[in-house]
């Protein structure tokens, strides 16, 4: 028995079990939605920062296990532990990895996975995975699967309806069950073939299963696989190919798939990197070959190694930049004795800076407390990927003739969230920081907006740097002047003298000389007009509550959204709680309309709490706040029951293997 105010889950079945989904009735299915749209992207081969990558060509997707097929939060938690993965700007695919015999075979992302990549234009899928046998699979899922009702695919009318009400944009399907035959494989085709016409969700086929029906892993497209890529018509928006190509292998695969009218970049070499991240053996110029054209897409495997094989936080964000961007922090110099020079070396970053107001705080999506406006609202750990804003594009370019300035997301400060920009260093010449590669117009009443802190008031000895379209290498800089302490202040720069020209690159220009520079950034923001505030939410109310004890409890709310039309659009919803002394204590936050909270204390003997939830716009105006009421009972501090809570079962890691596979 599920909770009333228990924690929600994403989402995952049996091919039985989805056909008696209905988000009506899944107390879950409203805390799994997003509300961000995909964003369009764009890639400036002239901005790229390594000269050795290339733009519009190979693209990468990112095969992630976020936790265990029942046990991934809806909307994050309370545990700053978690991959908070902050290089978007290098992949276009997010599969969310999972799936079990004993769990489910059939995962939906949580939404804030979709939240994230999708405000950086980034797709993301769900996947279907059908185990070895020896893993559990059984070839009857399978026929589940394939099962008609009438003339209709009724398991895939249900994938169709999962994605649509969720908000993403595909399913990977991963058949590795033994048993089947070329009428079942025939059946699948036809699967992919009639959920495709009837919507927008894509599927991206694993090299596993062959058209006669055996699991027989090809390494490559052959004529044994390529009718799951066309039949004639288009099957699969894409393919993943197995682990053990070679150079022969995508070649062959290259010239296969443009003779069957496909791009070859919508094949996936597939590369492991569960056990060995960074150090695993990789053949580069097979796919990637130096100075040529891509021969094919790469798909990554479960590159949360570098998550999983931290220490701490901190050390994950070492790990992660070392695997993207290469052993030198810097996509412009991948120099390294290793073979793996990190990803930048090979693809030109993409933007979702597209459209205005463009508003970052360099929130990551978790911290170890929350501030807004500059303000501490809560203190202890989290993750919520749903407000981790856009990462900076270049991580990091800095450009100087003297010492470099050394940028970095700082977790000790924050402006909105639970980190900030810092630079620091020994200031001996002018450090041009690029951050952003962007296509912003600007109008007559175009702002950018720099929020910053000093350790002491005076010349803050930094430049706002913009370039524009037509000279997009060359930046332009507006001095932002000196502080009046060591708060946080804001510098608001006039760009109408610009109007009609297009923003293609933001950054930042220290000048000057300080034998101990440091500086914080903890906003960024280009708007047109004033700051709009968004109209309130309305009707919040608790749907379920659960008592951890007479102190705690946790709770699901609801509301309806703010209307649009008398103020900014809404970005996401900031969660209170109201103190007794007027203060409010932060306690989460989405895009969407409904919100877990995972924690709410009792503040000494009340005997109720005020909750408010106000809406936040895109330019970060706020609304007013609806407010709802938590009732308490019993003397504080004593335990009661635990309302019953689902629990994912024993033994759902996911699988290992002696050759691991998707």
């Amino acid at each position: 028995m599920r909770a009333a105010g228990g924690q929600p889950y994403a989402s995952y079945w049996h091919p039985n079990t989805i056909l008696n989904w209905n988000p009506a009735t899944d107390p879950d299915a409203r805390f799994n939605r997003s509300r961000v749209p995909l964003r369009p992207r764009v890639s400036d081969p002239a901005l790229k920062a390594n000269p050795n990558a290339r733009a519009g060509e190979g693209k990468i997707a990112s095969l992630v296990s976020f936790g265990p097929t029942s046990n991934n939060p809806s909307q994050g938690s309370l545990d700053p532990n978690y991959y908070a993965f902050t290089h978007w700007q290098y992949i276009d695919t997010l599969v969310f990895w999972g799936g079990s015999a004993s769990e489910g075979l059939i995962l939906a992302p949580n939404a804030t996975v979709i939240d994230a990549a999708h405000r950086n234009g980034v797709k993301v899928y769900g996947t279907v995975f059908f185990p070895p046998t020896a893993y559990g699979g059984q070839i009857q899922w399978v026929r589940d699967f394939v099962r008609k009702s009438g003339s209709n695919y009724a398991v895939a009318d249900k994938l169709v309806q999962v994605a649509q009400h969720y908000g993403f944009d595909g399913w990977f399907i991963n058949q590795e069950t033994a048993g089947g035959d070329a009428a079942l494989a025939t059946e699948i085709r036809s699967l992919m073939k009639y959920a495709r016409a009837k919507s927008q969700v894509e599927f991206m086929w694993y090299d596993a299963m062959t058209e006669n029906g055996s699991v027989t892993w090809q390494d490559a497209l052959t004529t044994a696989n390529d009718a799951f890529l066309s039949d004639p018509a288009r099957v699969s928006d894409s393919m993943f190919l197995d682990f053990g190509w070679g150079a022969g292998n995508l070649r062959s695969s290259r010239d296969l798939a443009r003779s069957l009218g496909r791009d070859e970049h919508e094949l996936y070499a597939g590369i492991d990197t569960e056990a060995n991240g960074y150090n695993t053996g990789v053949s580069w110029d097979a796919v990637f070959p130096a100075g040529q054209p891509h021969v094919t897409s790469l798909g990554i495997y479960r590159p949360e190694w570098t998550w999983k094989s931290s220490s701490n936080p901190a050390d994950f964000r070492t790990r992660d930049s070392r695997y993207w961007v290469g052993a030198n922090a810097d996509p412009s110099n991948t120099a390294t004795s290793s073979s793996w020079k990190g990803l930048a070396h090979y693809i030109a970053e993409s933007t979702a800076v597209t459209a205005k107001p463009f508003v970052t705080g360099f929130n990551t999506g978790h911290g170890d407390f929350y501030n807004v406006g500059g303000a501490r609202v809560r203190t202890g750990g989290w993750n919520n990927l749903s407000v981790q804003d856009v990462p900076p594009t270049y991580q990091w370019v800095v450009n100087s003739t003297g010492n470099r300035l050394t940028p970095s997301i700082d977790y000790g400060d924050a402006y909105e969230g639970g980190s900030s920009l810092r630079l620091t260093g020994k200031l001996d010449a002018a450090n041009t920081v690029r951050l952003y590669q962007a296509k912003l117009p600007v109008t007559a009443d175009t702002k950018l907006s720099v929020v910053v802190k000093t350790p002491a008031a005076g010349p803050t000895q930094l430049k706002a740097a913009v370039a524009f379209t037509d000279a997009p290498g060359t930046f332009t800089t507006v001095d932002l002047g000196s502080t009046s302490g060591t708060g946080w202040e804001r510098k608001t720069l006039d760009l109408s003298a610009h109007a009609g020209k297009t923003i293609a690159q933001l950054g930042l220009r220290a000048e000057g000389s300080a034998a101990s520079y440091d500086i914080r950034v903890g906003q960024l923001a280009v708007y047109d007009g004033a700051v709009d505030a968004p109209a309130a939410p309305s009707g919040l109310q608790v749907l379920g509550a659960t008592d951890v004890s007479s102190s705690r409890k946790s709770l699901r709310l609801a509301w309806t959204a703010a209307g649009s039309g008398s103020g900014g659009q809404v970005h996401h919803y900031d969660v209170y709680r109201r103190n007794a002394d007027g203060s409010r204590t932060y306690l989460g936050a989405t895009p969407n309309d409904a919100y877990f909270v995972p924690q709410l204390d009792r503040a000494g003997a009340e005997t109720s709490t005020t909750i408010e939830v106000e809406a936040v716009s895109t330019e970060y105006g706020r609304s007013a706040a609806a407010t709802a009421t938590v009732a308490w009972s019993g003397e504080p501090g004593r335990r009661t029951a635990r309302s019953a809570v689902r629990r994912p079962p024993q033994g759902s890691a996911p699988r290992t293997r002696a050759r691991p596979r998707p």
